[in-house]
């Protein structure tokens, strides 16, 4: 992988660890960023549900949603998921 160091994000990144090496929000852009370049390039991630949590999380954030906002279990409606498994997967085969 190769970064360019004038771009706009790489500084952008180097300048938030420069001010806090700590913060959770730049490794999960520091991440986001490697994983997309990974997809880009055709690869496969190895584990792609810490992508998707890491995407939820800096759009929480984004959307300025705290944890403490979210419903608890209990709290949630009582709606039926349906099974995924069983569905009909429109003729589509198993790639390789």
């Amino acid at each position: 992988m190769e970064l360019n160091p004038s771009h706009a994000i790489v500084k952008a990144l180097k300048d938030k660890f420069g001010a806090d090496a700590a913060d959770s929000a730049a490794k999960d852009l520091v991440w986001l960023l490697y994983e997309t370049a990974l997809l880009t390039s055709g690869f496969t991630l190895d584990n792609p549900g810490s992508f998707s949590n890491r995407i939820h999380r800096l759009i929480k954030l984004g959307l300025s949603i705290d944890d403490d906002d979210e419903p608890e279990d209990d709290e949630e409606e009582d709606e039926e998921c349906p099974n995924l498994e069983e569905e009909d997967d429109g003729g589509m085969e198993d790639v390789d």
